[in-house]
């Protein structure tokens, strides 16, 4: 006999969710991964970029949050808490499979099919600029399209707001590499995005 279906309204709101982990009451767990799962996700899969390794991420996530949550001092929101987990969790993924992933820093340098084909002026920082949610699919849709070298730069300094020095020591590369990373990534952005945004 199947058991019961569980869903968030077992708890009103975040403040009982969180005391409901606190108390370790059996279907808090569960209510933390529906409610969550979907922003853990996404967080995963902008850094690694494989729905295999995201859906790795998003459990190892869960399953250290559940068990830490005596830790948790409640200080931000039980999102940001599980974002920063699985943020830990897929740049520690992402460091096991460096050798496969990294260019090295003397490669970092540009190359003509780097240049964008269409100049259009276009604002300097679009990804902190506030976006219709069609154009923020669009942009997302071409960072997951970027190497994995530049989508990881791009993720960490455009959309997380992480400084240059706090993006190179996160990925394990200089700060000048990052630079270059960033420069290249924006470019194919612009270009990847063009024609998106000559119709609009």
């Amino acid at each position: 006999m199947p058991g019961p279906t569980i869903t968030i309204t077992v708890y009103d709101d975040e403040q009982q969710l969180l005391q409901g982990l606190r108390h370790h009451d059996p279907d808090s767990c569960t209510c933390l991964v529906k409610r969550f799962a979907p922003l853990v996700y996404a967080r995963a899969m902008r850094l690694v970029g494989d729905p295999d390794e995201a859906e790795g991420i998003l459990q190892t996530t869960f399953i250290k949050a559940c068990h830490a949550i005596d830790n948790f001092d409640g200080t931000s929101g039980l999102g940001t808490w599980l974002y920063r987990i699985a943020t830990n969790e897929g740049l520690m993924h992402l460091r096991s499979r460096r050798q496969a992933l990294a260019i090295d820093d003397v490669a970092d340098t540009l190359q003509p099919e780097d240049m964008p084909g269409n100049r259009m002026a276009w604002p300097e920082d679009p990804l902190r600029s506030t976006l219709d949610s069609e154009l923020r699919r669009e942009i997302e849709a071409a960072i997951a399209e970027l190497p994995a070298s530049l989508r990881l730069v791009v993720t960490l300094r455009d959309m997380e707001g992480l400084s240059t020095e706090e993006t190179a020591e996160h990925l394990g590369i200089s700060v000048g590499a990052v630079k270059v990373r960033l420069h290249r990534a924006r470019l194919r952005l612009r270009e990847s995005l063009a024609a998106y945004m000559s119709r609009h």
